[in-house]
């Protein structure tokens, strides 16, 4: 089995910078979560660790932002670090399922299957990557997910009003409690519910062929692989699996990978 693994990179990390407390936050800059720091690492180069040195694995293509002003920034901040670790960079899209899309243009023909990984899930431990690639041997898509334990409940598509005055003064000053307020329609039944994560990973003919379909919309590459009506296989997934996703998920990432800020770290750690 070889394996190409495709990273998409272009997201614009919107919820990662709503609410944020960082200084770019504050003024009004967005900031990349795959800049974030692990402990003297970024986060897209701890994601890329994860694959470079396994045996199986043939060749990583990341797929940075469209925009070609982000783009270009994109590749000075981490190009030639990518480029050591061994992953090609080429330009994605605004939709992920583009990102994916224009990499998979850069697989090696000689690549029997396709792996496709959230480019901020950099904790995935190697005991899940080999769960998912060993599988991935007998089955043609293999998926990792984990029991949904939460109680699910859906909700309007639109935020409904406070109750109450607000208070325009702390709002003004930002003190007011701004966080949205949503009215429940029906509670949802999570039996044989799992939560979906990455790795994905599919025969390279297969993922190809879910790719050629002309509604590709879908919330992961798996949905594709279904919408072909092909069989997808979900093994045991990670609770520790986490997607950086709000700013708020970077201290506890921190904590599941036992990574402190590079300032926090002692000298003579730091290189």
């Amino acid at each position: 089995m070889r394996i190409s693994v495709i990273i998409p990179a272009a997201g614009s990390s919107t919820r990662y910078n709503q609410n944020t407390d960082s200084a770019a936050g504050i003024l009004g800059l967005s900031r990349s979560k795959l800049d974030e720091d692990l402990g003297g690492k970024s986060v897209i180069q701890r994601t890329i660790e994860l694959f470079n040195t396994r045996e199986e694995v043939d060749q990583i293509i990341v797929a940075g932002p469209c925009d070609n002003q982000a783009f270009e920034t994109f590749k000075a901040q981490h190009g030639d670090r990518l480029a050591l670790l061994g992953a090609k960079l080429v330009r994605g899209g605004t939709e992920r399922f583009e990102s994916v899309k224009a990499a998979m243009e850069s697989v090696d023909p000689s690549c029997t299957h396709v792996a496709i990984h959230d480019a901020a899930r950099p904790a995935t431990k190697p005991e899940l990557i080999d769960r998912v690639f060993d599988a991935a041997k007998s089955h043609n898509a293999v998926i990792p997910g984990i029991p949904v334990s939460h109680t699910l409940k859906r909700v309007g598509p639109d935020p409904i009003e406070a109750a109450g005055d607000v208070d325009q003064i702390a709002a003004i000053l930002g003190d007011q409690d701004s966080s949205p307020i949503y009215k429940v329609t029906n509670t949802v039944d999570r039996t044989s519910t799992m939560m979906i994560q990455t790795p994905q990973i599919f025969e390279r003919n297969l993922l190809f062929e879910a790719y050629t379909q002309t509604d590709l919309s879908s919330t992961d590459d798996a949905g594709l692989v279904e919408k072909l009506g092909q069989q997808v296989v979900v093994v045991e997934g990670d609770p520790t699996n986490l997607k950086l996703t709000r700013s708020n998920d970077l201290p506890l990432l921190r904590a599941i990978m036992g990574v402190k800020k590079s300032a926090e770290r002692p000298t003579h750690k730091r290189f």
